[in-house]
């Protein structure tokens, strides 16, 4: 084990860094419950994996609507007590099975404000042993915030968590959380005001222009948006546009859209409309009032785009208990590194693979080379897949797997190269749509990629040998593979059509040279 760790400190880790995975203080996060109790909803989430950007090992909501009347009773809804007492009993089971207790458990307004909310959470803990921690708005806003930061580290701009009784905002500065504000803008809470939709509307222009002057002149900043009934209106934007890829996390939208949308709502059956988008009742049911209090934070705060996020309070939570260092690192990354470790038939190759494919990129940017790493790490996570659909899998894999730190087209662009790496034919998939989202350059690129990482797989020597150099001319338009001189035996006639293939690609000639064997020095 000691020399297994020296080796790995003389290694050159590149731009990324070394693996932290498997480090004392990322592994102790590798399973974490948390217990959300929501206005609308009480939610169990077990991460998993990689700690930097976890899977989500189970996830569990049951919508309870313990804020539902909260303005004129003063306490929390009956039966939603009943629902979420009895849901968090069963969440407690499953911790136990798990070997997970004890569950971080936090609520939010709807038991900060109810005058039975604290004899609730010591009904909780008698029955179930767990703590439920009752956190302020402002907190509620900073934990928001902090889940972003999970998917965006180093992130700038506002970011909007919308409950069901109450709505934060908070400001994101290289990376920090700055100013946060609360109020009660939530759905639940506005459902309860007498005198219609214009009533409505005028008190949320109201309550709005508070919060812009409580939080200062924002315009042009991005607005990450937080909260499911946020989630539920970017579905119906979607199903709106006839959007081809439905991963809600890092989906954006334009206040064109939005306005657009909100109006479609509003004409829209709304069962029919739950039905296609596949939104429960309950939560569709928010999605009118949610959506003019979009368009009015659109109207005052004027972001220059918006990006809607998979990450709130519970991610918060997670990131709330991660060391500095592991905070910094890159979430697609680590994710990917994760799953080589886990997944490949050689684990740390990707890394060899990544300096063999390089030169052929000599001017990606920073962004572009995240994407090359990723692939490089991911080439081999799917190999136990059928043959005849391995290819399919990855595009799926690297399209909708919990990755974090990735706009959509560059999801497309990374599953598209991992599909060239199965595969010379794309033509008739049934993804074509989604590669409608790519331009005729980033189409050639995930080709030019795919396919280096195919030839570069018939190189194996191990995962601490690299099996030759690439060197790519682009203004001579020649190709040239050095190949070390232990890989010689692997240049098959399979490994030689694949170079050219990858040559072919460039418009390139190929050419081959071996290296010289390695003098022994004498004893």
């Amino acid at each position: 084990m000691q020399a297994d760790t020296a080796a790995a400190e003389t290694i050159d880790w590149g731009p990324f860094g070394r693996p932290l995975f498997n480090d004392d203080a990322a592994r102790k996060l590798s399973r974490v419950g948390v217990v959300d109790v929501g206005s609308n909803s009480v939610r169990l989430v077990v991460f998993d994996g990689a700690a930097r950007s976890p899977a989500y090992f189970y996830n569990e909501k049951i919508m309870c609507a313990l804020g539902a009347g909260l303005s004129e009773s003063g306490k929390l809804n009956p039966e939603g007590r009943i629902r979420a007492l009895s849901a968090i009993r069963r969440f407690a089971a499953l911790a136990e099975g798990m070997g997970i207790t004890p569950l971080t458990a936090v609520a939010t307004a709807a038991v900060r404000e109810a005058s039975d909310g604290k004899d609730f959470c010591q009904e909780v803990q008698r029955e179930t042993g767990i703590k439920i921690w009752v956190i302020d708005g402002k907190e509620e806003a900073r934990l928001s915030a902090q889940g972003v930061l999970l998917g965006w580290p180093g992130s700038y701009g506002l970011v909007c968590d919308i409950g069901g009784s109450s709505l934060e905002l908070a400001d994101l500065a290289e990376g920090r959380v700055g100013r946060r504000v609360t109020s009660a803008l939530g759905p639940l809470k506005l459902r309860e005001i007498k005198g219609g939709r214009k009533a409505v509307k005028a008190y949320v222009k109201d309550v709005m222009q508070d919060l812009h002057a409580e939080m200062g002149d924002t315009t042009g900043m991005r607005l990450f948006l937080v909260g499911g009934s946020w989630r539920a209106i970017a579905r119906v934007d979607m199903e709106r546009r006839d959007y081809p890829l439905t991963v809600l996390h890092e989906y954006r939208m334009s206040a064109r859209q939005i306005s657009k949308t909100a109006e479609y709502i509003r004409k829209s059956d709304l069962q029919e409309l739950r039905a296609r988008c596949g939104i429960s009742d309950s939560r569709m049911s928010l999605v009118p009032l949610a959506s003019i209090v979009l368009k009015e934070l659109m109207r005052t705060f004027k972001p220059k785009d918006v990006a809607v996020s998979s990450y709130g309070i519970r991610e918060g939570m997670l990131f709330e208990q991660m060391p500095r260092e592991l905070r910094e690192r890159d979430p697609l990354i680590e994710a990917c590194r994760f799953a080589e470790n886990k997944d490949a038939r050689l684990p740390g190759f990707g890394r060899l693979l990544y300096d063999f494919v390089k030169p052929l990129f000599p001017r990606a940017n920073w962004q572009r080379k995240r994407i090359i790493k990723a692939a490089c790490l991911l080439h081999d996570v799917s190999w136990r897949a059928h043959p005849d659909y391995r290819a399919e899998v990855t595009f799926d894999n690297a399209t909708r797997a919990n990755l974090g730190g990735l706009k959509h087209y560059e999801r497309v662009l990374l599953g598209l190269a991992l599909m060239n790496r199965y595969t010379n034919k794309r033509d008739s998939s049934r993804f074509e749509p989604l590669f409608a989202m790519l331009n005729d350059d980033q189409i050639k690129e995930a080709e030019v990629l795919g396919k280096a990482l195919r030839l570069g797989a018939m190189l194996w020597l191990g995962a601490d040998a690299a099996p030759g150099v690439l060197k790519w001319h682009a203004k001579s338009k020649h190709l040239v593979l050095t190949l070390a001189h232990e890989a010689r035996p692997l240049f098959s006639e399979v490994a030689e059509a694949r170079l050219h293939s990858l040559a072919s690609a460039l418009s390139a000639e190929a050419t081959v040279k071996f290296a010289a064997p390695e003098k022994r020095a004498a004893s």
